[in-house]
Order: C-alpha cells, then structure tokens, then sequence
C-alpha cells in the first residue's frame, strides 16, 4: 500500500536536492512536448480568426448551415478529443486539410497536411521520446544530487530510440481507439501510465512486456492514482493566479517527482507480490 502524504514528502525532498536542473528540464519538457500542459505544438491548437483550422469551421458553418448550439456542440467535443488524444491532434488537422480541399481551398489544404505531418513526426520521433527521458531523469535524481540536464537526451541513442519511439506510439493509438468508448479510454490511460518510466528503466523491453507490467502494477491502483493527481488541483489553480509561473518554478517539478516517487513504489510492491506467488 502507499500513501499520497508519504509520496509527495519524498517528492518534495528531491526536488529539493535538483531545484534548479529540475525546473529547466520540466520547462523544456513542457515546451517540446506539451506534457504539462503548454507546448510550442499547441500554437498549433490555437482557436483564433487567425488559425487556419478557424476559418476552415467558420466555413463549414456557413456551408452546412449549423447554428450557433451546433456550432459549439461540435466544437467542444471536437477539443475534448483532441484533449483526449493529444499526441494524435495533428490527425484532425490532416482531416481539416482534406476539408479545405473539398471546398477548393486547395494552398490551404497543403499548407494544413505538410504542417500536420511534420507536427506528427516531431511528436512521434521527438516528443515521445523525450518524455521517456523525463522520466529518466528524474528516476536518476530521486538518487542522485545535481542530476545532470543531458540525461534526457540518452533516450535518443542508435539502439534505443526508435524502439523507444515506436513503443510510445503504440501507447497512444492503444489510448486513442480505447477513447472511442470514452469510459474505457479513461481507464486505459491509467493502465498504460507506467510504461514510460518502465522505458525509462528498460529501454530494450519488449512491446508486450512493457504493456503487461505497466498493467500489472497499475491493477488496484488506477482510483487512488486518479485521487493523487486530483490533488494537485489546489496547486494548478494557484498557478493560473500567477500565470502559470508557479507551475515553472514549483508545480511542474514536484508532480514530476511525486508520479515519480509512484512508480517507484509500484514496482517494489509488484516485485513483492511477485516473489511470494513463487514460495
């Protein structure tokens, strides 16, 4: 069993013993892959008059004739999906340039499936990964004072990387068709939480491995996981009172090294229940 106080007064520990490298590596993180929330892809995301993705629905309105309810109907479960499935949000807009050539906007349409398939392959290729080396990172810095910034990018070497990548993409299409049932998509996020760290730790795992212990340590724990992230709801709150510089100077961090601090004492508890099937 773990507790939640337990977690996080180890986490708080650690981030203090890293602060500063800490900070710099959940900012990059946040900025390259959107895993905190905020991310150089989401421009991509923005919903201004100025976003082609804008003018594109501001033309289906007028051509399909939906009203102002319709039009806010499909354009909040339109987000939800691509809240959902963030790593697969640059399939909509492939899908959205297959609309603007329907309606002969056709600069626009190529404009939109270049940019998206570009988006996609830095996602699958660099952002994935990277989030691989978070978790790395600060696997290492739960141990280690001044955790070294270059531990990221470890991940990216010949043997390990497009396993790494392909694994992770894996990940997100099992959680993108598992959200098809929504409830089950909800679930299956959870299930499949650990798989990153176990990369982390594994890197050579085999796909079916990685998914089984992700599962395994995962089975009991998905409620009081859901409860832990919860948790940080007062924190995120206070980082939007401070536009969002408190989630860079603190927040960020000591999420990092809580979920951190969970997987750790997942595995241990796996590996004991493990060991005593075998007596």
């Amino acid at each position: 069993m773990w507790e939640r106080k337990e977690l996080k007064e180890k986490a708080k520990k650690v981030v203090h013993r890293n602060y500063w490298t800490a900070i710099v590596v959940c900012f990059l993180i946040a900025l390259l892959t959107g895993e905190f929330g905020t991310s150089i892809l989401g421009i991509w995301q923005s919903e201004d008059s100025m976003d082609p993705d804008y003018v594109i629905h501001h033309q289906m309105d007028k051509k399909y004739g939906l009203n102002e309810i319709q039009t806010k109907v499909f354009k909040t479960v339109e987000a939800n999906l691509n809240s959902a499935m963030k790593p697969q949000k640059y399939i909509f807009k492939i899908w959205d340039g297959i609309h603007s050539f329907q309606m002969n906007q056709m600069q626009l349409g190529v404009l939109l499936c270049i940019g998206s398939v570009i988006a996609l392959a830095f996602t699958i290729l660099v952002a994935d990964p990277l989030i691989v080396g978070e978790k790395k990172y600060f696997l290492k810095a739960r141990r280690n004072n001044n955790t070294k910034i270059g531990v990221l990018v470890e991940v990216f070497q010949k043997e390990h990387w497009f396993h790494i990548a392909i694994i992770m993409f894996l990940r997100n299409i099992y959680n993108a068709l598992w959200y098809l049932t929504i409830i089950g998509g909800i679930i299956k996020t959870y299930e499949y939480r650990m798989i990153p760290y176990i990369l982390a730790e594994n890197p050579n795992i085999e796909r079916r491995e990685a998914f089984r212990l992700s599962k395994q340590m995962m089975k009991g724990n998905k409620w009081k996981t859901f409860i832990l992230d919860l948790s940080f709801l007062g924190w995120n709150f206070l980082s939007v009172l401070t536009f969002g510089i408190l989630s860079i100077l603190y927040v960020n961090p000591y999420n990092a090294t809580t979920m951190t601090e969970l997987y750790v004492v997942l595995k241990e508890n796996s590996t004991a229940k493990k060991d005593e099937s075998r007596k």
